[in-house]
């Protein structure tokens, strides 16, 4: 790109043009000649215009807008890509945010005389908080582009704007974002904080003003005011940040409440949890239930050493043969039944087990009549299985010479 050709050129088509003032100031503007002056025009309208088209359009900066946001966005990442290779990509978006952002194209419109070519309504005068020539900005390297192009967007930009209206490098060490650093710092150190808006007021041209305030476990940091609840957040931020910073004394009182505040916490817990020690006998009646088995278990015990009274003679081999887990001691037979010999307990198992038959000797005419009934209410209990015998360890019954 030979820019100095270029404009020599384009001065000379000027020479035969009749409204050759509006080309004049857009050259003092960018340091080079428009081509399509009618682009310029609607960069710099504002909406709050009724201006109109041929084909009886409302015509505006906003599309323009919307294209030259992407533009400047590209151009500016391009220049700060450029000028720092070294540096992390935190730092470099940091850097083109702060360029592109409203305020600092607020100021650059201003500084370049764009704010009065711009064509508005007068009600927008008396308005603070609508960036309308930071907008128009925009909307101007919009227009660049769709008249010269990419090249002639970042010659404007880096010669005609960083270079002569902004120090990059002292932008780059430059901290702006106040309310972010102070989130920090209280998250890092535990304390409690809130951004708070305390009043709202209506200035002429209906220009709403905010009133905020930055506290720092319930203590009043710092206060700003502006004309957005951004703008008077930042400005809280800035003064609060700064009197944390320099002021040893209010540090030290804030982390005397923040201590207080957690103090307060442990001693309520602790409050809370006293209450359920109390309890803490009652537990092991709520455990009482698993006791109950063996408590049961050493019962049934007991019952099952002192066997019950019989009260049939017909009971008394089922009574012997369903014994308790310890063995019983054997009972003594009736005196009727001295020639017979006791046969000894079968040892305990889980399940029980069908007694078995026991032929018995012949007796006396005496004794006839209780054998005969306990071989028959032995051999009328139902056997499912048969069981398995096991070889019986006791002697032979032996008879005795009574007859």
């Amino acid at each position: 790109m030979n820019l100095n050709l270029e404009n020599t050129i384009d001065y000379v088509r000027l020479l035969l043009r009749k409204d050759k003032e509006p080309y004049l100031r857009l050259y003092n503007i960018m340091g080079f000649y428009p081509h399509d002056l009618s682009l310029y025009r609607v960069a710099l309208m504002h909406r709050s215009t009724t201006s109109t088209n041929r084909k009886m359009k409302h015509v505006n900066n906003e599309r323009l807008e919307f294209l030259g946001d992407a533009i400047l966005g590209a151009v500016v990442a391009d220049i700060v890509y450029d000028r720092y290779r070294r540096e992390q990509e935190g730092f470099l978006t940091t850097l083109r945010s702060k360029i592109v952002k409203r305020e600092t194209l607020n100021e650059l419109a201003v500084k370049i005389g764009l704010d009065k070519l711009v064509i508005h309504s007068e009600r927008m005068v008396a308005a603070h908080n609508n960036y309308m020539n930071g907008n128009a900005l925009e909307a101007f390297v919009g227009a660049i582009y769709l008249d010269r192009g990419y090249e002639y967007c970042m010659y404007f930009m880096k010669e005609r704007i960083l270079h002569n209206f902004i120090d990059i490098d002292r932008m780059s060490t430059k901290e702006e974002n106040y309310k972010s650093k102070i989130i920090e710092w209280c998250q890092h150190d535990q304390f409690k904080f809130d951004f708070v808006v305390t009043d709202e007021k209506m200035e002429s041209g209906n220009a709403p003003k905010f009133f905020a305030e930055v506290r720092i476990e319930d203590v009043v940091c710092g206060k700003g005011v502006g004309y957005s609840k951004k703008e008077s957040h930042q400005k809280a931020a800035q003064q609060a940040y700064r009197k944390v910073q320099s002021d040893v004394k209010f540090v030290n009182g804030l982390v005397d409440k923040r201590n207080q505040r957690i103090n307060g916490k442990i001693e309520n817990r602790q409050q809370e949890s006293q209450p359920t020690q109390p309890q803490q006998p009652t537990q092991p009646q709520q455990q009482s239930p698993q006791q109950q088995p063996s408590q049961i278990l050493s019962q049934q015990e007991v019952k099952q050493e002192v066997p019950p009274k019989p009260k049939r003679k017909a009971k008394e081999s089922s009574v012997v043969n369903e014994g308790p887990v310890k063995q019983a001691k054997p009972t003594k037979e009736p005196k009727s039944t001295k020639n017979s010999e006791p046969s000894k307990e079968a040892k305990p198992s889980k399940e029980a087990k069908p007694a078995k038959e026991v032929k018995k000797p012949a007796k006396t005419s005496k004794t006839s009549q209780s054998t005969t009934d306990e071989t028959v209410t032995v051999t009328d209990e139902p056997v499912k299985k048969k069981p398995r015998r096991r070889p019986s360890a006791s002697k032979k019954p032996k008879t005795t010479s009574e007859e």
